[in-house]
């Protein structure tokens, strides 16, 4: 296939958000970065400095808006919007910490901790359809820009589904891989759909890892 059918995918979870360190669900609720999770975005944007970026595109969450801006900004880019992108929608889960949710709906918690594709959180989304959602928005993205490298900026669980759409894994299999808050993905994606080339690369957070622990 050519190159000129295949786009490059750089896919980014958004930076730290203090519901992120405190293992709160966020779901849909609008929690913007953390002091951490601005030193992530502007660390991320400086160590994509040298990529051919050619269009930006993010969650309309401001946690991935403020991770994504810093990329777009720094290369006078403009910063596309998009809802499809958006983490899933948890319901009655968003807010809570994951301990809570097992004390608070413990069937729930277990049907949701073994990944059964059809179950939604009262009000929420289900992982068949969220799963949909995602890799349909990414693809539409990434096929408008044949030949190009673009930035997709998300959330954790459309991290996973990319994952999963690239290595062929099954929904319901046990997450192996890390979706770390502003580390890099890199995925080729052609007509054929997408593939694997780098995952979870966070090598540009180790200088701030390094002065917290000073």
């Amino acid at each position: 296939m050519s190159l000129d059918a295949v786009t490059t995918v750089l896919a980014i979870r958004h930076g730290e958000t203090a519901w992120n360190a405190e293992t709160r669900i966020q779901g849909h609720i609008d929690i913007p970065l953390n002091e951490r999770g601005l030193a992530q975005a502007r660390l991320l944007a400086e160590a994509l400095g040298d990529e051919d970026i050619a269009a930006v595109y993010s969650s309309d969450l401001q946690r991935a808006q403020q991770t994504a801006s810093a990329i777009a900004s720094s290369r006078q880019l403009d910063l596309n919007l998009d809802a499809s992108l958006r983490e899933r929608a948890f319901g009655a889960f968003e807010g809570l910490t994951w301990a809570e949710i097992e004390t608070n709906h413990p069937e729930d918690s277990a049907r949701w901790r073994r990944r059964e594709p059809d179950f939604a959180a009262p009000g929420g989304e289900s992982l068949q359809d969220f799963y949909a959602r995602s890799i349909a928005a990414v693809e539409r993205i990434a096929l408008a820009h044949p030949g190009q490298t673009i930035a997709v900026v998300a959330h954790g669980g459309v991290m996973d589904c990319l994952y999963r759409a690239a290595s062929r894994q099954p929904l319901q299999a046990t997450r192996t891989w890390k979706l770390g808050n502003a580390a890099v993905n890199r995925l080729l994606w052609s007509p054929e759909g997408p593939s694997l080339v780098g995952w979870n690369d966070d090598m540009h957070l180790d200088g701030l890892d390094n002065a917290a622990e000073a």
